[in-house]
Formats: C-alpha cells, sequence, structure tokens
C-alpha cells in the first residue's frame, strides 16, 4: 500500500467529524422546546409528529458520525433528510442563506456514504470492520459496472 493510500484512508474523519458536531448542533435546539419546534414542522406543512424523530436523528446520527459507527447507514439517512429539507423548507430562499449549508452536508454525507467511516472510527479501530460491509461491495460493483460499460 503506498504511503498515498494510507493517507486517503485518512480522508473521511474532518468531514465525519465536522459533520457530526454540526448535526448535534442543530438537533439538540429541538428537544429545548419540543411543541415549538412541532409548531414549526406543522407550519411548513409536514407532520408535527416528525420533530422528534427529526431531532433523534440528528443527535444520535451525529454521535454515530462523531464516532465512526454505522456511518454509511447514517450518511444516508441524512441525505434523505437533507433533501427533504431543501424541498420543504429552504428552496424557495434560494442558495445563500437558504440551502447552501443543508447541499453541503448533503455532499458530506453522499462522501461518507461512499466512503465508510475511514480511520481512527470505531469501525476501522475498535471493531476492525465496517457494520455495514455490503456498501463496500455495492459501490465496488458499481464500479465495475461503469468500467465495463466505458469499455464498450
Amino acid at each position: 500500500m503506498t504511503s498515498s493510500s494510507k493517507l486517503m484512508m485518512f480522508g473521511p474523519l474532518p468531514i465525519r467529524i465536522l459533520a457530526g458536531i454540526t448535526f448535534i448542533v442543530h438537533g439538540l435546539p429541538k428537544f429545548e422546546n419540543v411543541s415549538g419546534t412541532q409548531g414549526f414542522f406543522g407550519s411548513m406543512g409536514l407532520p408535527p409528529e416528525l420533530a422528534v424523530p427529526i431531532g433523534l436523528l440528528e443527535v444520535i446520527g451525529g454521535i454515530f458520525l462523531l464516532i465512526g459507527v454505522i456511518t454509511r447507514i447514517t450518511a444516508g439517512l441524512f441525505v434523505i433528510e437533507m433533501i427533504g429539507a431543501i424541498l420543504v423548507a429552504k428552496l424557495s430562499k434560494g442558495f445563500v442563506g437558504g440551502y447552501e449549508l443543508d447541499l453541503l452536508l448533503m455532499a458530506i454525507c453522499i462522501s461518507l456514504l461512499l466512503t465508510g467511516p475511514g480511520r481512527i472510527s470505531v469501525e476501522w479501530d475498535i471493531l476492525k470492520r465496517e457494520l455495514f460491509p455490503k456498501g463496500k461491495e455495492a459501490i465496488s460493483q458499481l464500479r465495475r459496472e461503469q468500467e465495463s460499460l466505458t469499455k464498450h
């Protein structure tokens, strides 16, 4: 393994940590005033009952990203959440001051979905395996299929 390949294994670390912190910081206020958060969700046409599950996703999922466990699954859930947030709440506000952060978080989560947790994570350093190893196999299969298509 080349030194470049070894360094690439650390690539997900900074984005995983910053995304985890960001989701936690955005999830915690949803629990400070649950009825207010439910009212906000209702005013956007969303079921108010979604406030608690979304808050839990952001806090627990943020912790999962931060420590690097169930990274691919968590990132996939965050991609879905960010698509919903952009379409329901942010799209009408435009890019700047609207959905730029959500789009950036979605791109980070897509990257984590593709790469996994990387080094310095519970999955890599403690468990010595990914909890969702089929994700890596699925990505590898997609790459092989794309390569075969481009050769023809």
